[in-house]
């Protein structure tokens, strides 16, 4: 069975060595001393290596049964959510007047992998609460936060978003639903919505869905949905468990992966609901969901890539194949371990590189975030609008491909159940789709967020990529960095500048590059991420860090990604120019 240890020490490295967050100028940065957050992370690594990830092969194989109305989860679940609760896990970025514990996004962000890593359709009960919470808390009435959020915030009631409709994913202005409204201020929700991800379980006393609607005589389009809180169970002024709301489980999803996540078909008839925000803005209350959400699934492809590594590199040094073409290294055994192979260092190299890059990535990200929310940063804001479709496309599309890779490096066993990677490809495939297919993320960066306020935060991390560089120029110890980084970021630019002067004339020549720009915008951000882990290791070298050998190894594997991965611009780049021409060129009975 796969095993989990979480990366403490990188995390820490990340935090502590790269964004130095404890000296950052960002309210409750100050509380983030190393001491502090290794305490934090141990505790949580903990609980993920030794109740959470046993359960995942358990979530896989039993899934979830809906017997009479009721769902019940996988085996142990129930009990590894009340010592999640227990340990305040679910409210440790929540603000304390409502039982959280305020820290900071960033530190949420760090113990949030520790947690996909180990048992992804587990963790997405309390995420999808987390960002439920988060909606009420943006958009609520002080009387709708003060009366669902503190038992949300403890995960005594869960949360979930309901958007998708059987005839409606991404177009959500054609959705169904209905919210009839009622004398006394409530609403009437009927519709049926799919896909909602734990819909309904056993593990919380009541489930709060915030469900989008359309109200009757309201504008067309997606300018005429509402969002509202339409909760399992009805609940009185003074917080108590009433009778039975109009929603019912029609079914669960029968998926591909993420077996121990309740995916359920929810029916409403005429369920008593509560407008949420104002009339007729429900997409814009609904998006601080989708947001935070998005950078949540991003982290999920870097989750399942983690843990698929550790597992390969694990059966690489165990198993023994061939015997190395410079000669033999294992001589008292009868081959030689796969690792000894190029191919399999190439693969293990592909992985390492990605998921070391990627998680300095989400957690700049994060920073950006506490910025925008703790300091009021407009210019921060601006920027993790930017990267969100690249954090939540380019993170999720290359995770998963780690997870093949992985699969690969056991051979035949990879595809054999009893070894277990199969599921981390099957789980790292969902993260591709939902909170917004990665096609469609490409077309927001490209048909939205490039252009945004004048293109002012696209130029910003150009700018921040062009001072990095002249910088540390003149450093012979980042000469493998800065080079590869300056042309990374002109193969950016220079598709930047195609997009300006090619999709003005033709908006299907940016269009059939969104793709290929979103990635190669990801490359470059890892190629920044990893220039910069580059000289914090450097700087604790030369300050007599007493691990010398994770330090080495860091720039080494930073090393292989700047000659071996970053080079995919050029190809991006070489694809992007080559315009929409030759995909749009069939008509659509030529297929």
């Amino acid at each position: 069975m796969p095993t989990y240890t979480a990366p403490v020490k990188d995390l820490q490295f990340v935090l502590h060595d790269m964004l130095n967050v404890s000296n950052a100028d960002i309210p409750g940065y100050s509380d983030l001393e190393a001491d502090f957050t290794s305490a934090v992370l141990e505790e949580a690594g903990k609980l993920t290596g030794e109740v959470l990830s046993p359960l995942n092969v358990v979530g896989d194989h039993e899934g979830c049964r809906l017997e009479n109305g009721v769902v019940y989860t996988p085996t142990g679940f129930k009990n590894a959510f009340e010592q999640v609760k227990e340990g305040g896990w679910t409210g440790l970025d929540m603000p304390e007047e409502y039982g959280g514990q305020n820290m900071p996004q960033v530190l949420g962000t760090a113990v949030g992998e520790m947690f996909s890593a180990s048992n992804q359709a587990f963790t997405m009960y309390q995420g999808l609460t987390h960002g439920a919470a988060a909606a009420i808390l943006a958009h609520g009435t002080d009387e709708q936060k003060n009366k669902w959020l503190p038992k949300m915030v403890s995960c005594e009631w869960t949360g979930t978003m309901n958007l998708t409709e059987p005839h409606c994913g991404t177009d959500l202005g054609l959705m169904r639903t209905k919210a009839e409204p009622q004398d006394n201020g409530t609403y009437k929700i009927s519709g049926q919505k799919i896909f909602i991800s734990a819909g309904d379980h056993d593990m919380a006393d009541n489930i709060v869905h915030l469900v989008l609607a359309k109200v009757p005589g309201g504008p067309q389009g997606i300018k005429g949905v509402s969002l509202f809180i339409v909760p399992k169970f009805l609940v009185d002024d003074e917080g108590n468990i009433g009778a039975r709301n109009g929603v019912t489980v029609g079914s669960i999803e029968e998926k591909m992966g993420i077996h121990g996540n309740s995916t359920c078909v929810l029916n409403y008839d005429d369920a008593e609901g509560y407008l949420i925000g104002d009339l007729n803005k429900g997409m814009r209350a609904m998006f601080t969901m989708m947001n935070e959400a998005r950078l949540g699934v991003g982290m999920q492809g870097l989750a399942q890539a983690e843990v698929a590594y550790q597992n390969a590199l694990a059966y690489a040094k165990d198993r023994l194949q061939g015997r190395a073409v410079t000669g033999v290294e294992n001589p008292d055994g009868p081959a030689d371990p796969l690792i000894v192979h190029p191919d399999i260092r190439r693969s293990l190299m592909d992985q390492k590189s990605f998921v070391e890059g990627a998680r300095a990535f989400i957690l700049w990200g994060a920073t950006m975030l506490d910025e925008a929310h703790r300091k009021g940063d407009k210019d921060a804001d601006g920027l993790i609008s930017l990267l969100t479709p690249v954090i939540k496309g380019f993170l999720t599309d290359e995770g998963y491909d780690m997870t093949v890779k992985a699969q690969q490096v056991y051979g035949g066993h990879g595809y054999i159940e009893e070894w277990g990677m199969s599921q981390f490809t099957r789980d790292a495939r969902i993260a591709m789709i939902y909170e917004g297919a990665n096609g469609v993320q490409a077309l927001d960066l490209v048909g939205r967020k490039l252009a945004a306020d004048g293109g002012k935060h696209v130029m910003a991390f150009f700018e921040l990529v062009k001072s990095f560089c002249k910088e540390n120029g003149e450093d012979e110890a980042l000469k493998d960095f800065v080079g590869p980084l300056k042309q990374a970021s002109k193969d950016l630019q220079a598709a930047g500048m195609y997009f300006m002067q090619a999709g003005m004339k033709n908006p299907n020549d940016a269009l059939s590059g969104s793709n290929d720009f979103m990635h190669l915008f990801g490359h470059v951000c890892l190629g920044l991420m990893w220039a910069q882990m580059a000289k914090a290791a450097n700087a604790a070298l030369a300050s007599g860090a007493e691990d010398k050998d994770f330090y080495e190894t860091k720039l080494t594997t930073g090393r292989y990604y700047m000659a071996r991965r970053l080079p995919a611009t050029g190809m991006h780049l070489a694809r992007i120019q080559s315009g929409g021409d030759t995909v749009m060129a069939l008509a659509a009975d030529q297929f």
